[in-house]
């Protein structure tokens, strides 16, 4: 006989009553563990209930607590836009035992996160102070830095007011040239194109609300001006943001700047900022810090004498002043101090390939050096390898960040000196100078100088080389962890809310493993 084959017999119609506790799946440990029990019991969202006017007529809302603990596990999983949120709450069993059982729609969710503005800085500062009784703040050492992420907006709607009116003018032209071709089909005897025609009508309706997005824009907006005091571009899809440059090209969105703690990677103060510029955002992002370490109790100067470590783009004669003083232990290098490390010399040795000897074409003739040339202190002159002299032709020449004295040759014998290839740069080069800097203590420094002394000291080199572990994991964490990429908002307050939430999701995985633990 032949053998059959036995299966065990399965019915996808089955009814089956399975008995499910939706907070055993929160395991003990865990970051969604940490949200609930952060959001559920430490938090007071009692802020919240003033947006909500239902309590005679209407029908219940969903409860703050429900809504944040969603949106913070979203978060977690680099689940940012509204509409996948709400397809993880009715397809996640993590999402679903942090809800209760809830499943909001998405423009609940979107609501919800636009509408935080005057909430979010209470939410952070309460997750801030439950850091603070956790021991989690260290108090000595700060570190600033900022991340350039894009909006939810096209940086080809920026433009000055006045370009925005050339192009309306353009569109205006496009569309009366469509409407004419688009006239013929009805003045025509023939049958018309009615695949030409229907796309001409899709065509002009683009246009036309492109055109009158333009005019509405130009009606309530005023024009932008820059530090200059002249006219920059503004973005009619969202003007709070801007267009900065990075290292992967220019892009229309914000400036993410964080304020760590060098102890645990806390974020002090966190805030999307529309100006790119670092250096315009230190003294704000100091200010705000110190308000944000006041109200957790560290004292009305918490900066008073503090460690603040921050990159080169943040070097300037303003904030280094500023830091001074505010009393803050700043250490801002400037953008030469790598070249003055002793410990780079030999970096010049990658610039053409590890040790890859140069062509012969490509040798350079070696030039002559301030050593080369004597010097006279009785006439106060120097001597070439040539003879000539060079007089003194200025006492105090600002170069950069030094002062120096500069000779210079006053005839034209440099044209016609057997030596030219040796001394003198290119061939459109007439005279020789040399300049000689004089001593520091004849120096008056400005904040800038004193700033490049402390850095290049051997404490400054040892504090500034901190800076990096403190604050550029943060960065990495919530842009390839929670995979932030980009703003989905628009508007600098939403965008604002919704940087705080990531910052705010940062610091309790910080409580989650170190706190807690």
């Amino acid at each position: 006989e032949e053998s059959m084959a036995k299966y065990i017999p399965y019915n996808c119609n089955q009814s089956m009553l399975l008995p499910i506790k939706l907070s055993q799946h929160l395991y003990e440990g865990s970051l969604q563990e940490a949200i609930h029990i952060i959001v559920e019991e430490k938090l007071d969202l009692a802020a919240f209930d003033n947006q909500y006017k239902n309590d005679d007529t209407g029908r219940p809302a969903i409860h703050p607590k429900a809504l944040l603990k969603i949106i913070l596990l979203a978060y977690s999983h680099g689940i940012v836009g509204s509409r996948r949120i709400e397809q993880a709450c009715r397809n996640n069993i993590i999402f679903l035992a942090l809800a209760g059982g809830i499943t909001p729609d998405h423009s609940t969710i979107a609501a919800f996160i636009a509408a935080m503005n005057n909430q979010i800085m209470d939410l952070f500062l309460q997750v801030l102070l439950i850091c603070e009784q956790m021991d989690l703040l260290g108090g000595t050492h700060l570190a600033l830095d900022g991340c350039k992420l894009p909006s939810n907006a096209s940086k080809n709607w920026s433009a000055t007011h006045k370009e925005l009116k050339k192009r309306r003018g353009k569109l205006r032209e496009k569309l009366k040239t469509l409407l004419n071709e688009h006239a013929k089909f009805d003045t025509q005897n023939l049958d018309p194109d009615l695949v030409r025609k229907a796309k001409l009508e899709r065509q002009m309706k683009r246009i036309e609300r492109q055109a009158k997005r333009i005019e509405t824009f130009l009606e309530k907006e005023e024009p932008k001006t820059g530090k200059s005091k002249k006219e920059i571009q503004s973005n009619v899809t969202d003007n709070d943001s801007a267009k900065m440059p990075t290292s992967h090209g220019v892009i229309q969105g914000y400036n993410a700047q964080a304020m760590v703690d060098d102890k645990h990677q806390i974020i002090v103060h966190a805030e999307a900022m529309s100006d790119g510029q670092d250096s315009a955002n230190l003294a704000p992002m100091a200010k705000a810090s110190a308000h944000n370490l006041s109200r957790i109790g560290k004292g009305d100067q918490p900066l008073k004498n503090i460690k603040l470590t921050a990159d080169c783009s943040y070097h300037n004669n303003k904030n280094i002043e500023f830091c001074e003083k505010q009393n803050i232990d700043a250490y801002i290098p400037d953008i030469n101090f790598r070249k003055r490390d002793q410990r780079l010399n030999g970096q010049h040795r990658f610039k053409n390939g590890l040790n890859k000897p140069l062509k012969e074409g490509q040798r350079k003739t070696p030039k002559f050096q301030t050593d080369d040339f004597k010097y006279d202190p009785n006439s106060d002159t120097f001597t070439c390898p040539n003879g000539c002299t060079l007089s003194l032709e200025t006492k105090r020449q600002k170069v950069r960040s030094d002062i120096f004295r500069t000779y210079r040759i006053k005839d034209d014998s440099c044209c016609s000196c057997p030596l030219r290839d040796k001394c003198l740069t290119g061939a459109k080069t007439r005279q020789r100078y040399v300049c000689v800097p004089l001593p520091k203590e004849e120096q008056k420094l400005n904040p800038s100088q004193r700033m490049q002394r402390k850095v290049d000291s051997a404490f400054g080199k040892l504090i500034y080389g901190l800076r990096m572990g403190c604050v550029e994991p943060v960065f990495g964490n919530i842009r390839h962890n929670k995979r932030l990429d980009r703003f989905t908002y628009r508007g600098k307050n939403k965008v604002d809310v919704q940087w705080k939430l990531f910052s705010i999701l940062h610091n309790i995985e910080k409580i989650a493993h170190y706190g807690m633990a």
